[in-house]
């Protein structure tokens, strides 16, 4: 089977740690002996430490350190003594609280001196167990050695910005950079030249945003919502994938009446799955707002889980057919992005099962269908498989090229650079300032996105393919 798990889950179960609180014990000097020989002046140096790898549960979680106190780090934290470890070597370490002694974690740790590291500074990593109380705990002791202080937001890839470390383009992974600044010193110079540069850019920028929202998603999680009518088992559904209870299951149609989230990892993609109530018509106000909520929820979902009642199913492979279209017409006008889950397989005949299971899927005008039981966990495996692969459509493959686009304002700007290029277009041959100032727009759409173009990159095309000077 595919490997499932909630993002509240563990990769490392069987290297579970249990972290040892100090519990009323008595006070400790600051800082052990390993780091008695620290600076007086590293105590108020500006060296920062955050939590790299995001917030969550999971199975590896890494602590960033960077700055000239990051050695006094290692050095408290990991028993280095003597001298510290090779550069870039990743060497296992019992990880201790310098307060007290006590062992933290058993993990791996990095040391990368300045300045071949991220950030250009030296800088530590520790790659722990991922519960919270072993971040916690790891992150508190960080905060009791001498000169560090936890990170602003962004304040790594500042550094690294600010070191050379990171270029603009680099910075947030785009290239237009250099083409919209070489545009701008064109555009008075040559509009020869910026009309072609124009069309390349805008067809660069347009398959950036024909993208399908793979990056976002990639970033945040497909939204998977499981729909379908009332008592069809979508709350099992939900229950068997997330491996945990997390949404209430009873005979009784209409248990569930607002939207229930998880959070999912479904073979390395993320997944944000949703229950939802049963579609039907009500005249309980509470239910109404339920259903209401759920096409709410089905309109902007990226993959819907239309869950049959397959007991309801007509045993003739036509009268199913037609019954399950007018299933997915009930909860959903396009059928491009769904799959059909049809549950309670168990309370069919074998041999009806078998044979709705084989010639359902040769019908045209159905989308995939998966014949599964939440109670026998029959079929699963399959729908699993079915899931992972729409999944990974919807966000495409990260080994072929990563996706450019991660953030919706990311998206929003590069509209605004596409709009401001065609002004350009626009005005091209009738007024020339209203064009130069379409080009400028597009500079500060997607300065929004990189940074600031200002005036050191616009010398450096001059000097670099106009050769000035010379």
């Amino acid at each position: 089977m595919l490997p499932l798990r909630p993002v509240c889950g563990g990769i490392w179960r069987a290297a579970v740690h249990t972290v040892r609180m100090s519990r009323g014990a008595p006070p400790h000097r600051l800082l052990s002996s390993t780091c008695d020989g620290a600076p007086a002046a590293l105590a108020d140096a500006d060296t920062i430490f955050a939590l790299s790898s995001g917030h969550g549960r999971c199975g590896v979680a890494v602590v960033r350190v960077s700055g000239p106190a990051s050695a006094t780090a290692l050095r408290c934290m990991a028993g280095f003594t003597q001298r510290l470890p090779p550069p870039r070597t990743a060497l296992l370490r019992s990880i201790t609280d310098p307060r007290s002694t006590e062992v933290l974690d058993r993990g791996l740790v990095l040391w990368f001196p300045a300045p071949r590291s991220f950030s250009g500074e030296d800088s530590v990593e520790f790659h722990i167990h991922g519960g919270p109380a072993v971040i916690t705990a790891v992150l508190q002791a960080l905060g009791s050695v001498p000169g560090l202080r936890p990170a602003d937001a962004g304040e790594f890839t500042r550094r690294a910005f600010q070191a050379g470390k990171l270029g603009l383009t680099e910075a947030s992974g785009e290239e237009c950079v250099k083409h919209i600044v070489c545009l701008r010193v064109c555009v008075c110079a040559d509009p020869l030249i910026v009309d072609v540069s124009v069309r390349d850019l805008q067809a660069e920028i347009e398959r950036h945003l024909k993208d399908e929202r793979r990056g976002e998603r990639l970033r945040s999680g497909v939204q998977v919502v499981i729909a379908g009518a009332a008592n069809a088992g979508k709350s099992s559904l939900l229950n068997k994938l997330c491996q945990r209870p997390a949404a209430i299951v009873s005979p009784i149609a209409g248990t569930t009446r607002d939207v229930v989230e998880t959070a999912l990892d479904l073979g390395g993609f993320p997944v944000l799955l949703s229950d939802t109530a049963g579609l039907r018509d009500s005249s309980d106000l509470v239910e109404r707002e339920g259903v209401r909520r759920a096409r709410e929820r089905v309109e902007q979902a990226d993959l819907t889980l239309v869950v049959v009642d397959s007991a309801h199913l007509p045993s003739e492979v036509d009268r199913a057919a037609a019954f399950l279209r007018e299933q997915l017409r009930s909860v959903l006008p396009d059928t491009d992005r769904c799959l059909l889950v049809l549950n309670k397989a168990d309370l069919l005949p074998e041999k009806q099962r078998q044979k709705l299971g084989t010639e359902l899927r040769g019908v045209s005008g159905l989308p995939a269908v998966c014949l599964i039981s939440c109670q026998t966990n029959e079929g699963l495996k399959d729908f699993l498989t079915v899931l992972h692969s729409s999944v990974k459509t919807l966000c495409g493959d990260p080994l072929f090229g990563a996706p450019t686009l991660t953030q919706a304002r990311h998206r929003a700007h590069l509209q605004r650079c596409a709009a401001a290029l065609a002004q350009y277009q626009r005005y091209r041959d009738t007024d020339l300032a209203l064009a130069a100032e379409g080009v400028r727009l597009a500079v500060t759409s997607l300065g929004r996105i990189t940074g600031r173009v200002g005036a050191e990159e616009i010398l450096d095309i001059i000097f670099k393919d106009f050769c000035i000077g010379k």
